[in-house]
């Protein structure tokens, strides 16, 4: 007998691996409805032919979006988990648009008229659906080319699905060029079924309930509890991520739906600065930062961009785990800035709070 998304999903709560929610129970049919035309779309289906190779009727596609942690990635990954892996791609939205950007670069040094034609072929062979998660666009080369890269996905016969904190209209919101922009809104909502996930609940804010999320000293037993904590939160999956920042790229080696690991100088060692660290915390709901030293005149330079990156995450309001030298008040005794650096302690008390960034 042939599974369905409501059948998976019941096998899920059943095992304890996932809490029923009358929420997402209500979006089942809509990833059923795009599974099954999926599946029907490629009975029959022959080789490419003409530029694309057109298939039959294109599925219309998903686009999940809610607040933070309410089970958007989660149902994605489900529905993916339904399909023959060689028929759907999974990835995470800024992962993907810098392999577009990427391709587009090498197009180009190889004298192609459109660079967009051959890339999007290239991404649309053999392909039958596109899963992106947390789609937000930032960047202004991105917006410049997704909408005309979605439309030649379409019409290539990739449906897409795709989650997102914010509904298309807020997409790109207040952007540089943004009625350049808006077409890409309109396709979404002609080509996708726009559903909101609007559960009370935060799940990824549930795992960590009751949680210690501050470890000191920096020793084994930290280690062990931070690995614990990645385990939970990403089941121990991760994956590679590249931000682009004004023409520079930032690296987390360690992502998945949108949980990040760094030690403190993959973030506050390198020549980052506001406009990084805000990039980091639009694409990261949860930071694990790992190996926060004791701060002076010696690492003077690290220290100030500590104080920035945790100013930026507090008023993101992501998520903050941490494993550190010593308890926040501790970290910086002495030298240039020990007065400033009180409101960072009192920050790092107050992220440890298991009610904190609830509200955002």
């Amino acid at each position: 007998m042939e599974q369905t998304i409501q059948s998976i999903y019941a096998a899920r709560v059943e095992s304890g691996e996932i809490h029923s929610d009358p929420n997402q129970l209500a979006i089942l049919p809509d990833l059923e409805r795009l599974r099954s035309d999926v599946l029907e779309n490629s009975k029959g289906k022959g080789l490419f032919s003409g530029l694309f190779g057109k298939r039959a009727e294109t599925p219309r596609g998903l686009y999940l979006w809610g607040g933070v942690g309410r089970g958007k990635s989660m149902l994605m990954d489900l529905f993916v988990s339904s399909l023959p892996e060689d028929r759907i791609r999974r990835v995470h939205f800024h992962a993907f648009m810098q392999e577009i950007q990427n391709a587009l670069h090498v197009a180009r040094k190889e004298g192609a008229e459109d660079a967009l034609l051959p890339v999007a072929k290239d991404v649309a062979e053999g392909l039958q659906v596109l899963a992106l998660d947390e789609m937000q666009i930032t960047d202004i080369a991105d917006a410049m080319i997704v909408g005309r890269l979605f439309a030649l996905l379409d019409e290539a016969g990739v449906a897409i699905i795709t989650t997102s904190n914010r509904p298309p209209d807020d997409l790109y919101k207040n952007g540089l060029n943004r009625d350049l922009f808006l077409p890409f809104i309109a396709h979404i909502k002609e080509r996708l079924d726009v559903i909101e996930l609007a559960s009370a609940t935060d799940y990824r804010q549930d795992r960590l309930a009751g949680e210690q999320v501050y470890f000191t000293p920096l020793d084994a037993t930290a280690r062990e509890e931070i690995d614990r904590i990645w385990e939970r939160l990403t089941g121990g999956e991760s994956e590679h991520l590249t931000l682009t920042v004004k023409s520079r790229s930032v690296e987390i080696a360690k992502f998945h739906n949108g949980v990040a690991r760094m030690g403190f100088y993959d973030l506050c060692g390198k020549f980052l600065g506001p406009a990084d660290y805000l990039a980091i915390a639009e694409a990261v709901r949860v930071l694990i930062l790992e190996n926060i030293p004791t701060l002076g005149r010696s690492n003077f330079n690290e220290a100030k961009r500590f104080v920035t990156l945790i100013d930026t995450l507090y008023e993101a309001k992501t998520r903050l785990i941490c494993s550190a030298a010593a308890q926040p008040e501790m970290l910086y005794v002495e030298g240039e800035g020990t007065f400033e650096f009180e409101r960072t302690a009192s920050r790092l008390r107050e992220m440890q709070d298991a009610n904190w960034g609830k509200d955002a």
